[in-house]
């Protein structure tokens, strides 16, 4: 029996998110992105964030630290980023163990649509105060 996939939701790794890495499909909501992408960080997947990640906004390496131990994930809001959308946002809290600490990572990234499929373009900037 196949593990529940690290995004939270309740299908094994292979038909959730693990789909998406195996390049079978892409992610038709950016919510469903971000999941795959946080569950990418969990499988230190890089070339799938680098492939998911707006050409404008990729770094050179995606930054997957095998030394870091995700351990949930969190969304907490998502606006737009549906099917029929061209862009929406979702806030997400992600929990990890680095060295031995616990942590957690609070975002609200942005996605767009990119040549038809979702990327992941950065966090969205808070207005200057």
């Amino acid at each position: 029996m196949s593990s529940k996939c690290p995004c939270g939701l309740s299908e094994p790794y292979e038909r959730c998110c693990g789909r998406f890495h195996k390049g079978e499909g892409c992610a038709p909501t950016a919510e469903a992105l971000m999941r795959s992408r946080y569950s990418a960080f969990n499988v230190g997947d890089s070339d799938y964030l680098l492939r998911t990640w707006h050409p404008v906004t990729r770094p050179v390496d995606a930054g997957a630290d095998r030394r870091t131990r995700w351990t949930g994930l969190e969304v907490l809001e998502t606006a737009k980023g549906g099917p029929f959308d061209t862009e929406g946002t979702v806030r997400f809290r992600a929990h990890y163990v680095e060295r031995g600490r616990r942590g957690q990572l609070e975002e609200n990234s942005r996605f767009v649509r990119h040549g038809g499929d979702w990327v992941y373009v950065g966090p969205v900037q808070a207005p200057p105060s």
